[in-house]
């Protein structure tokens, strides 16, 4: 990524690129940054300074092409360098995440499930096979995964980290456990907070 771009700005850009995919999906060729804003509900002013990351500048009275501005999204995200990455912990949320197929569509390739129980090993979630933990560390080292997505059970999250990034080497974990992984400051983690999320929500409700 050739600019340093915030985390809130690519939540955004995000947002926007799938506002462009569905214009494109209804062969609508201008979007307007008004458009994006209303849709969105955040100020128009915000959306332009975003775009204007991208060194895109709209036509007067007709906005943005589509196209043009889809692309240059994916290209400032890195959407065309493929991440592959492995499930580690294949229950309910573990599973829903192999069935989302539009991880591809971004960049992310998942190619299998991992998980102790072994009624589940060998089977498949969405032609993704779920593989006993002890096959781990023999495939991370031939396929050359980028990512664990750890979605095991809380009092196992830790441990599983230090499993990951102590014997395998990860050095990006998108965490979808409830809890803070204490790991190297080399360690990238991602923490995908749920409940906070919905907290947020339902705040005022």
């Amino acid at each position: 990524m050739a600019k340093q771009i915030s985390d809130k700005v690519i939540n955004r850009l995000t947002l926007y690129h799938c506002i462009l995919s569905d214009y494109l999906d209804n062969k609508r060729e201008f979007i307007s940054s008004g458009q994006i804003a209303q849709l969105l509900k955040i100020d128009d002013s915000q959306v332009r300074k975003d775009i204007n990351l991208l060194n895109k500048s709209g036509k007067c009275r007709v906005g943005y092409i589509v196209k043009e501005l889809k692309v240059s999204i994916e290209k400032t995200l890195g959407f065309a360098k493929t991440k592959k990455a492995f499930i580690i912990g294949a229950g309910n949320l573990g599973s829903a995440l192999a069935k989302y197929d539009n991880f591809t569509d971004y960049g992310l390739n998942i190619l299998a499930l991992f998980d102790s129980d072994k009624k589940k090993i060998g089977k498949t979630v969405n032609n993704k096979v779920i593989f006993d933990m002890s096959k781990l560390e023999n495939l991370v080292k031939k396929s050359g995964v980028d990512i664990a997505i750890l979605t095991v059970p809380r009092d196992y999250a830790q441990l599983t980290a230090n499993y990951l990034v102590k014997r395998l080497n990860f050095k990006y974990i998108w965490n979808f456990t409830p809890v803070v992984l204490d790991v190297p400051d080399d360690v990238q983690v991602w923490n995908e907070n749920l409940m906070g999320n919905f907290l947020q929500f339902t705040y005022h409700i």
